[in-house]
C-alpha cells in the first residue's frame, strides 16, 4: 500500500512541477499522470477490483481538487510579482529649437546624427534620405525627437 501512496504523491509533485516550474515541456506532466495511472494499475493487480476502484476514485478526486486549487485566482496572485515600477527615464533637455540650422554628420536614412553648434544630436529626416555633410534645419521637435529638413 506504501507504493501506491508514493506513486500518487510523486504524480502530484510532477504535475505541480509541470504547471509551476517547467510549463510547456510536458515531460513532467506526462510522467506525473503515468505515475498516478501506475498507482491505479498496481492497486488493481495486487489488491483486487475494490481497492483498485477506491484508488482510482481517490486519484480522480485529488486531480480535480488540485486543478481547482491551481486555477483559482488567489493561487496565482501569491506567486506573481506584485511590484510596480514608478521610475521614469531621464531625458536630457534638447539643445536646439525649431529653425536652428546645422550639418548632418552621418547619413540620415531617416535617422542619423547632426551637429548643431557644439552638440551632436540624433535627428530624424522628415522626407527621404539626407546625405552626410548636408545643411539641415530643425523643422519641429516632438516628444524630444528632433525632425529636420534639408536646406537647398
Amino acid at each position: 500500500m506504501g507504493l501506491i501512496i508514493t506513486l500518487i504523491l510523486v504524480g502530484l509533485i510532477l504535475i505541480l512541477a509541470e504547471i509551476l516550474l517547467i510549463p510547456g515541456v510536458g515531460v513532467a506532466g506526462i510522467l506525473g499522470l503515468l505515475s498516478m495511472g501506475g498507482s491505479c494499475a498496481y492497486a488493481f493487480m495486487e489488491f483486487g477490483n475494490q481497492t483498485g476502484a477506491i484508488v482510482t476514485a481517490v486519484n480522480s478526486v485529488l486531480l480535480v481538487a488540485f486543478t481547482v486549487w491551481v486555477l483559482r485566482a488567489k493561487t496565482w496572485k501569491r506567486l506573481a510579482l506584485d511590484t510596480n515600477i514608478e521610475a521614469k527615464a531621464v531625458v536630457p533637455e534638447v539643445a536646439v529649437a525649431p529653425g536652428d540650422r546645422g550639418k548632418a554628420t552621418t547619413r540620415l536614412a531617416p535617422m542619423g546624427m547632426a551637429r548643431f553648434g557644439d552638440s551632436t544630436l540624433e535627428v530624424t529626416a522628415l522626407e527621404g534620405i539626407i546625405d552626410s555633410g548636408s545643411e539641415i534645419e530643425v523643422s519641429h521637435i516632438d516628444d524630444n525627437k528632433i525632425f529636420v529638413k534639408q536646406l537647398n
